[in-house]
């Protein structure tokens, strides 16, 4: 990749795809259809609607909503005589949008760089998605240590001293938090090893 296209990727202000990016009230981003066609180079719309609808089959068979990912929608546009007609539009979201560049023109040099670009970003967001994941994970086996802490206090006082007896204890502990699974239906559903404990495992 040249310098130019190094520099374009890296920047997100001088991108022609995020230029054209827009949100919705609620915060959520999406593209036109419109809009994209024209930073790919499509001047006719018509063939664009082809690259729309292998895109729109490839999200089918990755298993994915496709109404979740193009959204048919109908915009009113001026023409020449100040006039306006209704045109229909789809709203993409960054997923459709990179369906699309992989089934675009590969010939186009706008094309290769959307590939790369929307395969970055894609990424990026898989990785913050999954970063948000282990907070949530590390929050949870947090608040079962807490959990444990104040069990075992809880536990002292009633009287409870015996091993046995607060295993049985800490059990129904468990149950309150696994929806009425023991600790061995949680190692059961964690598949841990007998050696490692409830919090070794994704909570």
């Amino acid at each position: 990749m040249n310098e130019k296209k190094e520099k374009l990727l890296e920047s997100v202000d001088l991108s022609p795809f995020e230029r054209i990016r827009r949100t919705n009230a609620a915060g959520g981003e999406y593209w036109s259809s419109r809009d994209f066609a024209a930073v790919l180079s499509y001047s006719d719309y018509r063939n664009f609607e082809q690259v729309i609808g292998k895109a729109r089959l490839a999200c089918f068979n990755s298993g994915h909503r496709i109404e979740d990912h193009f959204v048919e929608v109908t915009e009113m546009v001026t023409i020449g005589s100040g006039a306006q007609r209704p045109i229909k539009t789809v709203l993409l979201s960054r997923y459709a949008c990179y369906l699309i560049v992989q089934n675009a023109d590969p010939l186009k040099e706008i094309v290769a760089l959307g590939q790369t670009y929307f395969a970055v970003q894609t990424r990026r967001q898989e990785l913050s998605d999954r970063a948000t994941e282990e907070e949530r994970r590390l929050l949870l086996r947090d608040e079962m240590k807490m959990h444990n802490v104040r069990l075992a206090g809880t536990a002292k006082e009633s009287g409870v001293i015996d091993p046995r007896d607060y295993a049985i204890f800490q059990d129904h502990g468990y149950r309150g938090l696994y929806g009425g699974l023991g600790a061995k239906d949680i190692h059961r559903r964690k598949r841990l090893k007998k050696s490692q404990q409830i919090l070794d495992g994704d909570t």
